[in-house]
């Protein structure tokens, strides 16, 4: 295990214990999030190194690395995701200004976002560490369009748009990592992150129960706060944070699985979750969007 004793955002040692989580989905082991005394930043700490954390994803339940639909909640899964993909591809489009351009996408999973931009003709490319997961999309996209993370050492400086869907909470060397993606873009490109919100209303009611916790996959827990802290940090700036509404009904629908509870009440919360955001601005999602630029 790997123990982290300073902040990875301001660095400071001064850490209390926040919460304990069980995984869920795969070990059903105990694990500690805690949370920096300093910036308020929180993370999951001991943790798996980057060596050993690949059994914690070996799982069915971990859609983000097979097409899965096997079960209600993979299900409903696979069905939102061919419509969030579409609105994923305007998205790139409205924030780059172009119809066509170049595109990172950092932990693409089975390639199905970077798919339907290669269809329209953006030159596209993937990193993505699990070998299952890379190979389901070098058969969608071809083998030279996606490699593993050892690809990030020697990318090249002009992608117009550089995209990290669910993956900054799970990149072990955080801040060198994002150094590498913010060093390939180009100096007026976009770099979009999207990780869950640990101040959302679905949080606060399923508290260790909530499923977007995830650890030990999940390294660090996100606030909208800690990601301008981030930003600041690598020289970038907030441009605009955007809420993923569905992304409070799957995560409720899991939370509520981990409580033996039921779909009806999953959906409830989900509802009032995004309603309680929507009430508030944009801050407050289950999980958001994130477009940075540099300064």
């Amino acid at each position: 295990m790997q123990n982290l004793s300073n902040c990875p955002i301001c660095e400071s040692n001064k850490l209390k214990q926040f919460i304990k989580v069980k995984d869920h989905s795969v070990s059903k082991e105990d694990f500690t999030i805690v949370e920096c005394e300093s910036c308020g930043f929180k993370f999951t700490t001991p943790r798996p190194g980057a060596t050993e954390i690949g059994k914690y994803y070996q799982s069915e339940d971990y859609v983000s690395h097979n097409d899965s639909n096997k079960g209600f909640i993979n299900s409903i899964y696979q069905l939102v995701k061919k419509y969030t993909l579409w609105k994923k591809l305007n998205l790139v489009v409205q924030i780059s200004g172009k119809k066509t351009g170049k595109i990172l996408d950092y932990g693409c999973g089975t390639g199905d976002f970077i798919k339907i931009l290669h269809d329209v003709k953006w030159e596209v490319n993937g990193l993505e560490p699990d070998e299952g997961a890379r190979k389901l999309a070098q058969s969608k996209i071809g083998e030279e369009r996606i490699a593993d993370l050892s690809k990030l050492n020697s990318l090249s400086n002009n992608y117009d748009v550089v995209t990290c869907w669910h993956v900054v909470e799970h990149i072990h060397e955080l801040n060198s990592s994002l150094e590498k993606l913010i060093a390939a873009l180009h100096p007026k490109g976009k770099l979009l992150i999207a990780v869950p919100n640990i101040t959302s209303y679905d949080f606060k009611h399923y508290n260790k129960f909530w499923a977007a916790l995830d650890v030990p996959r999940h390294l660090y827990h996100f606030r909208p706060t800690d990601i301008e802290n981030l930003a600041k940090k690598h020289g970038l700036e907030v441009e605009r944070t955007l809420p993923m509404v569905f992304d409070s009904f799957y995560v409720s629908m899991l939370s509520e699985k981990y409580k033996a509870g039921g779909i009806v009440k999953a959906f409830w919360i989900g509802l009032i979750s995004n309603i309680k955001a929507a009430s508030k601005g944009n801050n407050s999602y289950s999980s958001q969007i994130y477009i940075l630029k540099k300064i």
